[in-house]
């Protein structure tokens, strides 16, 4: 198998440059790429990237993910989260190859308590969930080979993320203030590179593999709220690295940090759907964040 791989060098596109080796030929390109266009600005280069590599295999790791940026600059964030993923999809189809593409939580509106499977209803309450959504619609309409899957709260050891920065405060002050009224699930960008792989080996061994084509959820097991995920940081990061300057983390509501795009309250998502199809087991958030914080400190 040859796999094309946009987005190498982000959170998610890291990981899965190591996952999807043993799949075949991995070909990873980012925005910066020299030799093959991974501009999701300039959608139309990112056709001739695919005829030139002629892929059986697309996966799209690259997006917009600015939340509050995309609120100043929409064109942009259509541009990245929507027309390029049109690009891929219409290239797929036409030579026959999957499209592995993902999406977000941030699709719906948040509202009430219950985890939402893949029937729910969207409703965007931002730029960023608008653009991804249009992403999500043009995937699934233009390409019949594919597989997109909704996730939430990405962290990994690469780069930024939450329990980093809480890390880096709780050694500076005494005291952290997080909101408590946001419920999801952090998710690993390991654990969503490493379920991808296992839904394509799947895919490569079923003779029907066209019927497990299609939207999945795909989040670690469990719920928090950042507060409680700040309050397991801190507590790990204590128990790892000894006593911090942070005696406690206070609760606030959203409404005490007020930011220029609307954030879901609720981000819960059901999995049962990925499960069933692909038999698998989803670990709970703790393990996954306690492995990322062994790796940091």
């Amino acid at each position: 198998m040859k796999v094309l791989l946009f987005g190498k060098n982000g959170q998610l596109g890291w990981e899965l440059q190591r996952s999807l080796q043993p799949l075949g030929e991995v070909i990873a390109v980012d925005f910066d790429s020299e030799a093959l266009s991974g501009d999701f600005t300039q959608p139309e280069t990112l056709a001739a990237t695919v005829r030139t590599v002629r892929p059986d295999l697309i996966v799209n790791a690259a997006a917009h993910t600015a939340v509050d940026k995309a609120e100043t600059e929409p064109e942009i964030a259509r541009l990245i989260n929507a027309a390029a993923p049109a690009v891929l999809a219409a290239e797929a189809a036409a030579s026959g190859a999957w499209l592995v593409h993902y999406s977000t939580d941030y699709v719906f509106d948040g509202s009430g308590s219950q985890p939402r499977d893949e029937s729910a209803p969207t409703r965007p309450l931002n730029v960023y969930g608008q653009t991804k959504l249009e992403g999500e619609i043009a995937v699934a309409q233009g390409c019949p080979r594919h597989l997109i899957f909704r996730t939430s709260w990405v962290y990994a050891a690469r780069g930024g993320n939450f329990a980093k920065t809480m890390v880096r405060l709780a050694g500076e002050r005494e005291r952290l203030t997080v909101v408590d009224d946001q419920f999801g699930a952090p998710t690993g960008a390991d654990l969503l590179a490493d379920v991808t792989v296992h839904a394509l080996r799947t895919l490569r061994d079923r003779g029907d593999a066209e019927r497990l084509a299609g939207l999945y959820h795909l989040t670690a097991g469990g719920v928090t709220n950042w507060h409680g995920y700040a309050q397991f940081v801190v507590e790990t990061a204590r128990r790892l690295c000894g006593p911090l300057k942070c005696t406690g983390v206070d609760p606030v509501p959203s409404s005490a940090f007020p930011t220029p795009a609307r954030r879901p309250l609720n981000s819960r998502l059901d999995c049962h759907k990925l499960k069933d199809t692909f038999l698998l087991n989803l670990p709970e958030w703790q393990l996954g964040v306690e492995r990322m914080l062994h790796e940091i400190l």
